[in-house]
């Protein structure tokens, strides 16, 4: 059974610091041994100082208060044989790394408090190439937590304030003395009545039940840089969600998500589109007029121009995001081969490729090129 310390000194629980040192002196003077050199009154010098040792001591005090003895070598508070509850000498392995690593006396983390930062939030913002291209002000509407304007995020009641908890005294963690193998070992847990916050709200808000925030749709405009990209996020700075208790608001991040152009594709800056001409048109030559995001331009095909060509118009792409200037358009030629002739058609080019000294193989319904190939695999003349 813990020893009664406040009784050997003669004081209540409740006694002050000056109490108890006032009691510890004259206690002191009367029964030290070079004042009463009875062998009993050496013991109760003993007993003296060993009470004043715990209870000058805040934390082998708080052990006293808690029904423990912090200077028996195997306990005695509650949870071993001599305090209520009779569990045995031993606790389980969890409180045991709750008083060395987070539970014992000397390092209780203390209430939490009520008002902390908000969340961070997310929106998705879908936008067309010309509004990535060159900035826009774009609308937009969010589902957050904002401040309870009833309680101004205190959460209580109008004319109603918080309640110290009665529970754990405000400290928002009840502690408790056990036996271990290890010893005698003080562990803290989070109290279930305030729920670690060591004040109590006996009556909430209406409006937002205690919280200091509410949910509600609001609409803001972002501003959107010329020259973002997929994928890019803008931060809107505390326009996310608000903190229990009305804490700060988190940020609001607007991811842009760029939407497929019908005729242009985005690689960074640069700007490729695809642009068909006619056989004709590649061999002898052309100007086209290619509409770009924000104006019109004049192209020239040289005469002779491949399929697969690529012509490049300088800052017609899109606007840098960071400086100045501009990407460039990449128009990929394709050249196109009618498929059809008519007779006139289909003479006037074999007449061209013979002047070119180009063998035209004829096809017929007897077989054409691939027939007279095969037949020469054949050994047929």
């Amino acid at each position: 059974m813990a020893r009664d310390y406040y009784g050997i000194l003669g004081v209540s629980k409740g006694a002050s610091d000056d109490e108890i040192k006032r009691a510890y002196r004259k206690l002191a003077r009367q029964f030290h041994p070079d004042v009463n050199p009875d062998p009993e009154a050496q013991e109760k010098f003993k007993d003296i100082n060993a009470a004043y040792e715990v209870l000058s001591d805040d934390r082998k005090r708080q052990i006293v208060d808690l029904g423990g003895d912090p200077l028996a070598p195997g306990g005695g508070g509650p949870g071993g044989p001599g305090g209520p509850g009779g569990a045995g000498p031993f606790v389980g392995f969890q409180d045991i790394m709750d008083a060395f690593f987070g539970g014992a006396t000397g390092a209780g983390r203390g209430p939490r408090p009520r008002t902390r930062p908000g969340a961070d939030a997310i929106l998705r913002l879908e936008l067309d190439l010309q509004e990535t291209a060159f900035g826009v002000e774009a609308p937009i509407t969010v589902d957050t937590a904002v401040l309870c304007t009833t309680c101004s995020g205190a959460g209580t009641a109008a004319g109603t304030h918080l309640a110290t908890c009665e529970a754990c005294g405000g400290r928002g963690e009840v502690q408790s003395v056990q036996r271990t193998f290890l010893g005698q070992v003080v562990s803290a847990r989070p109290c279930t009545v305030c729920q670690g916050y060591g004040t109590t709200i006996p009556q909430p808000c209406p409006t937002c039940a205690g919280d200091g925030r509410v949910r509600t749709r609001r609409s803001l405009t972002v501003k959107i840089p010329a020259g973002v990209e997929d994928g890019m996020r803008i931060r809107l700075a505390q326009q996310g969600e608000v903190g229990p208790g009305g804490g700060t608001a988190g940020d609001l991040y607007v991811e842009i998500h760029e939407r497929p152009h019908d005729v242009f594709s985005r690689k960074g800056d640069d700007l490729h589109c695809r642009v068909t001409v006619p056989m004709t048109a590649a061999a002898l030559g052309t100007r086209l007029t290619i509409k770009t995001l924000d104006s019109e331009e004049p192209v020239d095909v040289k005469p002779g121009t491949q399929p697969g060509s690529t012509l490049r118009l300088r800052a017609r792409g899109v606007p840098h995001l960071r400086g100045t200037g501009r990407g460039d358009l990449y128009v990929h030629l394709d050249v196109r081969t009618p498929t059809k002739l008519d007779a006139d058609q289909e003479r006037m080019l074999r007449e061209f490729a013979k002047t070119r000294g180009e063998e035209v193989a004829e096809l017929t319904k007897q077989g054409g090129f691939f027939s007279r190939m095969r037949d020469a695999f054949n050994g047929h003349a």
